[in-house]
């Protein structure tokens, strides 16, 4: 059994590498067009980047953690923007999973391949009898003009404060305002979704505490850092393919492959790379490795988190090596080489990687001055 499912693994990370190559092809028109091309939507597709989080019994891949985050940091060598609509459409299906009946779930996910956005800034909700009107602005919505279904957060009005509540709704019910011009991960077209009235019936309603029980943050946070990682390997190959076709500024050495320095410094950019990755595996297996029902400890969380803002900074510091390493021209607008900096620049600045939260979590329980850290463990 365990050699079935090590060779499934292998098998989608083929998959995931055949998909990056043609990703790679379409990575500057899916920047351009902030949105992801036809082309790379359908490789992602026939990989299986969208069915990554459902359920095996519905055709799904239901794949664990340690299996996604190498699918994701594979695909995200070709392009970070389609690897990180795939992570975020993961995380949107298994909450949707948790939080809704099986047959809401079946009946809205018949296609295992379709994406799902989501944003978690609340628009405004009124309760009727048989379900809710929302209407609001929703931003920050990863891949919503592939999306066929959004996830959104809402509030109810409540007698002391409002009260928070979540509902699945049909895009096509929705308006995208394309607001979505940042300097990094452009293709992911999240741009934000808007809507006056939306009619959601009580079905499509989530069950928010259902949720917040079985909610992992270490395995959402390292889910999203895959992509990332993806950013540095693929600057890492970018910078490989061009060592010894580049003339190196010391005579003595005819080209950058010859120069011993330049070795040394590519050897160590790689390194990084590499123990990230390493960090990255190991946070997987530990979350894959608790038991249903059992739960790791603050300590233990605190701790992955740490490793993961480590993985953070290791990965963008050998961004910044191998720019070095490859000259100017590697910010050239046509180089991709620039266009992995910039995504990995952008995406690291996602709330999950907000290294000085963590760092204040670990050091409060390390020091045993506080039994409540902050919400992100």
């Amino acid at each position: 059994m365990e050699s079935e499912k090590s060779g499934a693994c292998l098998s989608l990370l083929d998959d995931a590498r055949s998909a990056a190559k043609e990703l790679a092809v379409e990575a500057a028109a899916t920047e351009r067009d902030r949105r992801v091309t036809a082309a790379s939507a359908a490789a992602a597709r026939r990989a299986g980047a969208f069915a990554l989080g459902v359920r095996r019994s519905e055709g799904g891949l239901e794949a664990d953690l340690t299996t996604r985050v190498g699918f994701l940091g594979e695909l995200g060598r070709g392009c970070p923007s389609t690897a990180w609509i795939a992570a975020t459409t993961y995380e949107a299906k298994r909450l949707l999973q948790i939080g809704v009946s099986d047959k809401a779930y079946a009946d809205a996910f018949d296609d295992v391949d379709s994406v799902v956005c989501s944003s978690a800034r609340p628009g405004q909700a009124v309760r009727e009898p048989g379900g809710l009107r929302i209407s609001g602005r929703w931003p920050y919505a990863s891949g919503c003009e592939l999306a066929e279904w959004a996830m959104l957060s809402v509030l109810l009005p409540g007698d002391a404060a409002p009260q928070p509540a979540a509902v699945f709704a049909r895009t096509r019910d929705l308006v995208v305002d394309r607001d979505w011009h940042m300097a990094g991960l452009g293709g992911t077209g999240s741009h934000t979704l808007v809507g006056h009235d939306v009619w959601i019936p009580d079905s499509h309603e989530l069950d928010l505490p259902r949720i917040a029980a079985a909610l992992s943050n270490i395995a959402i946070a390292v889910g999203l850092f895959a992509p990332l990682w993806g950013a540095a390997r693929g600057a890492l190959d970018v910078v490989a393919a061009v060592l010894a076709a580049r003339s190196s500024p010391n005579p003595a050495h005819a080209t950058l492959a010859d120069s011993p320095g330049a070795r040394r410094n590519f050897a160590v950019a790689a390194h990084k790379i590499d123990t990230a990755q390493r960090r990255m595996l190991g946070i997987a297996a530990a979350v894959d490795a608790t038991l249903p029902g059992e739960a790791l400890t603050a300590e233990e969380r605190a701790r992955l988190r740490m490793d993961l803002i480590t993985a953070v900074r290791e990965c963008r510091s050998a961004l910044e090596d191998l720019l070095d390493l490859h000259g100017s021209s590697g910010l050239d607008n046509a180089n991709p080489l620039q266009r992995y900096w910039r995504d990995f620049a952008v995406g690291s600045r996602h709330v999950q990687f907000t290294s000085h939260v963590v760092e204040e979590d670990y050091g409060v329980l390390l020091l045993g001055v506080d039994d409540a850290p902050s919400a992100m463990l």
